[in-house]
């Protein structure tokens, strides 16, 4: 399997130098050189296995450099972490299914690929022969960064450096990332928005002379975002594995059609659902769920897309994205691989906040429909569901439900629709218990409880003495300064 730059098809990689390098020397993201392609009759075969299986089946042949009996003893080790038969759960409601994807150890969908990265890491490192410590660099609106870090907690051979939104997290999100422990992990907070810590973190991977010293200094970069296609690939499995529940429940036949709903920020796990349609899985549409920092919304209605707007601070935050990483990688593909034309476009968006994809573009966008909710819109969405199915939603899944019921209503598709549930309610409490009118607490650790009394949902194990664990990562830093704080987490002076 060959990989190649977004920005230049001659920039090829296998999958352990893609996956240690994280980005493209070019600053391009990889991109599967052609799709690995299922047939229905493949994917009616899945249904009698469990999911480490099924994901090896459906991904494997994308790790072709690794050896497959550990990649799969990997593949157990890693979802045995999980409650149930699956780590994503499928259940049924009136109009839709909800796919659950985050019954893993932080609470949300990020588990499922990142507890994979890591073993992914450490092969890549043997097969490329590499004695180096992978130093693994994530920005994060919340989620990512906390299952980053449980992930590569004290995995010998890594560091972790965790960059954050000061203001643009939850309390739980916040702390579940202050209090990690682990002797390779590092958390900083940014001044700033997601936005700015995400943009500094990929100008490092294409800073020459920074990869200079800290190779000199014995460490590889990398990244635990989904611009690291270790990160996104494993998210195609979860879509596939939806569509053979949905089999095996005799909710669809064989070959039928389902629509697919994803709650959008950083466009990596509605990309991998489009991946997983170029692979043969049978859908029909994919329904791009944003809040009101709605550039992707804008973009597939009118093929502009532009970030000169208001940043909106809501209560899905890790949706207040402006700039979605993982569309550069959609845009390759419908241009059909003209990398000159990418490469044009990302330096309009660098230049100025805005380019236009062009007619020819947004008309291969036909596989999308955008929408967006506002807060009280989705606010309403999470409120129904509860009082009239009993079923409790986070505020991001409770956007991608609203858009949902308004594509709907506008169209009248009654395809079958899964639609990504992609964090746990309690891991926003507080906007969840408000929704509902239930009493909040002295802090977000309370409100947890009184969230629990009212509605009877179990709380995640992983929440289990947050409240009272101590800080261990209190460092802030302005938005220009994450050069400095890779410095200080590797104990060397940079240069100005």
């Amino acid at each position: 399997m060959q990989l190649l730059s977004t920005r230049d098809s001659r920039a090829s990689a296998g999958v352990a130098q893609a996956l240690l390098a994280g980005i493209a020397p070019d600053g391009g993201l990889y991109v599967p050189a052609q799709y690995l392609r299922f047939l229905p009759d493949e994917i009616a075969e899945l249904i009698a296995l469990p999911y480490p299986e099924r994901f090896m089946r459906v991904l494997s042949p994308y790790f072709d450099e690794f050896n497959c009996e550990t990649l799969h003893g990997f593949a157990r080790e890693a979802y045995a972490k999980w409650p149930g038969a699956t780590p994503a759960p499928l259940v049924s409601l009136r109009d839709c299914m909800m796919l659950e994807l985050w019954h893993g150890p932080t609470g949300a969908f990020k588990d499922i690929a990142l507890q994979m990265l890591p073993r992914f890491m450490a092969l890549a490192c043997q097969a490329q022969d590499r004695a180096e410590e992978v130093f693994v660099i994530v920005a994060t609106s919340g989620d990512t960064g906390k299952a980053a870090l449980e992930g590569f907690a004290d995995v010998p051979g890594t560091r972790v450096l965790v960059f954050y939104p000061l203001d643009g997290v939850s309390d739980t999100q916040r702390l579940q990332m202050a209090t990690q422990t682990g002797v390779n992990v590092h958390v900083v907070a940014v001044r700033g928005n997601f936005d700015d810590a995400q943009t500094g973190v990929k100008n490092l991977f294409t800073n020459p002379e920074l990869i200079e010293t800290i190779s000199k200094m014995g460490f590889v970069f990398s990244s635990a975002n989904s611009i690291n296609i270790g990160r996104l690939v494993p998210q195609v499995a979860y879509y596939v594995n939806a569509y053979t529940q949905l089999l095996n429940q005799g909710e669809i036949k064989k070959g039928e059609r389902i629509n697919i709903c994803v709650p959008t920020g950083n466009f990596g796990n509605i990309l991998a659902a489009w991946y997983a349609k170029q692979m043969g899985l049978p859908v029909a549409r994919l329904i791009c769920a944003s809040n009101e920092n709605k550039s992707l919304t804008d973009f597939i209605s009118t093929g502009v897309y532009d970030t000169n707007r208001e940043f909106i601070l809501t209560s899905s935050p890790s949706m207040d994205i402006l700039i979605s990483s993982n569309l550069e990688r959609l845009l390759y593909h419908l241009s059909a691989g003209d990398t000159e034309r990418i490469t044009v476009l990302m330096k309009a968006l660098e230049d100025s906040g805005v380019f236009d994809a062009g007619p020819e573009m947004k008309t291969a966008l036909k596989d999308f429909h955008g929408g967006f909710a506002d807060m009280s819109v989705s606010h309403a969405a999470l409120a129904k569901l509860w009082h009239e199915e009993g079923y409790l939603i986070d505020t991001h899944t409770a956007v991608a439900y609203a858009v949902y019921s308004d594509y709907r209503a506008q169209t009248g598709d009654n395809t079958k629709t899964v639609i990504a549930s992609t964090a746990s309610p309690y891991k926003f409490a507080g906007s969840v218990a408000a929704v509902l009118g239930v009493k909040p607490g002295a802090d977000e650790f309370q409100t947890i409880e009184n969230l629990k009394e009212e509605t009877g949902l179990s709380i995640p194990d992983g929440f289990d003495g947050l409240a009272t664990a101590p800080v261990t990562h209190s460092t802030v830093i302005g938005k220009t300064d994450v050069k400095q704080a890779i410095a200080e987490a590797l104990n060397f002076t940079p240069k100005p």
